[in-house]
């Protein structure tokens, strides 16, 4: 019987796809109204309840708005606050030691950083600004001297190639900037230890060069002169992660102006190799990386401003991608970021839409009763999961996960897996215990 089922399951791989049944990996959720304009999101636990809340910075009214987290993921009205001129990036990260998490704003439109002091509940007090040079655009939170306080690291996408570094005094005071040369017009700056000595080093993803900037750490929070490598065409923004589980941290550059995310994979000693280039929507303007799917390897999701999409590229096990899976968004999605905004264990999307106002948070549908039977977690029930259930069950070979093939829950694998397998591939059939 078990030969017979495994030639039928190869029989059945010529079959029309248009017979497959599909289960997207995530699923639009809610739309909120923020500022004017919201250019950049972020999701942390604001109020000490451990539930990630929203900040929004919106760029056209000079504020950032706050949505708090009501426990389930959907969110209260927006409490506003004013930052300096035009902000167009924010991190939430606790910078006077209290426990609690205060926000570090870029204010594009008055060259400064403004800092709000976290209240002791999520709400927050009047800013302080701090100068900045000209424009600046991303910030990146760390200890970078050893203090055991995170200081500030800003992009300046106007000055003559320079990311500021304002060193924390201990109590989320800030001393003056100290400059640092990058290729020209840096546009998203992340900190990060890249070589493995313990200091956080900076990468820079510099639009106008088409190139990041790798500047060391020297030990004291101060930096040595930048090494470049190439990008794509006008890199917008940077994330850091080991991508390949080496215990070294990659690069993933989101390039606005070819429509690709490149990835530099460390060499082990914080120089990176030639960048391998994988497709996005239009002109991606924000990038992420997380598990996104459960299997422990951390994915890309890039915010695409000129199609209204955002992008998920599953990490193939080894730090290459497989081709994107688009979902919708609001107008000009301008930046995402992944949390578990619902506590259900996987990471949900949430993404600023620049031109509606607006921002959306997508529901992750990659728990274990969505991704029952799909044995090689690629968002699509095929034939070749079938192949993969029946090795798992007759030949004892693959990769078996518990979790994944036994569609019946009865606690082990056997047959009635397959046959309920097989409705689900080609007939849509829900399995008894979703």
């Amino acid at each position: 019987m078990a030969k017979r089922l495994w030639f039928f399951a190869l029989y059945l791989l010529g079959f029309p796809s248009i017979l497959f049944a599909f289960s997207p990996l995530f699923e639009s959720w809610q739309t909120y109204g923020v500022g004017v304009q919201p250019f950049a999101i972020i999701a942390a636990d604001l109020d000490g309840d451990a539930k990630p809340d929203l900040v929004v910075a919106n760029v056209d009214d000079s504020s950032v708005s706050v949505l708090r987290n009501n426990g389930d993921g959907i969110f209260a009205a927006k409490v506003d606050y004013m930052t300096g001129n035009s902000p167009v990036f924010v991190i939430a990260v606790d910078l006077n030691g209290d426990g609690m998490r205060d926000l570090a704003v870029a204010n594009a439109g008055s060259n400064s950083v403004s800092i709000f002091k976290n209240n002791g509940d999520g709400s927050f007090a009047v800013k302080i600004d701090y100068p900045t040079e000209d424009d600046p655009y991303s910030i990146s939170a760390t200890d970078l001297d050893g203090d055991a306080k995170p200081d500030l690291a800003v992009a300046n996408l106007l000055s003559d190639s320079i990311v500021s570094i304002l060193k924390n005094n201990g109590d989320g005071t800030f001393a003056t900037k100290v400059d640092y040369g990058t290729a020209s017009h840096p546009r998203s700056v992340f900190a990060d230890d890249l070589n493995g000595d313990g200091k956080p080093d900076l990468a820079v993803a510099n639009g106008n060069s088409n190139s990041i900037s790798i500047l060391r750490n020297n030990g004291d929070g101060t930096f040595s002169s930048k090494a470049d490598s190439a990008t794509s065409i006008y890199p917008i923004s940077i994330a850091v992660a080991d991508l390949d589980e080496d215990g070294k941290s990659d690069l993933a550059v989101a390039n606005y102006g070819s429509n690709n995310a490149s990835i530099l994979k460390n060499n082990g000693d914080g120089t990176f190799g030639t960048k391998v280039d994988y497709g996005t929507g239009d002109s991606p303007y924000s990038i992420f990386c997380s598990d996104l799917d459960g299997d422990g390897w951390r994915d890309l999701v890039t915010a695409n401003y000129a199609n209204n999409s955002v992008s998920f590229l599953k990490n193939n096990g080894d730090g290459t991608f497989a081709v994107k899976i688009d979902y919708g968004t609001g107008n000009l999605p301008a930046s995402v970021f992944a949390a578990d905004l619902d506590g259900d264990g996987d990471r949900d999307l949430t993404i600023a839409n620049r031109s509606d106002n607006t921002i959306s948070t997508l529901r992750n549908l990659s728990d274990v009763s969505t991704l029952l039977g799909d044995m090689n977690r690629d968002a699509n029930f095929s034939p070749a999961d079938v192949v993969l259930m029946l090795n798992c069950i007759f030949l004892g070979s693959g990769n078996c996960p518990l979790a994944l093939a036994d569609v019946d829950c009865s606690g082990d694998l056997t047959p009635a897996d397959v046959v309920l397998e097989l409705n689900r591939v080609f007939l849509g059939s829900l399995f008894p215990c979703t």
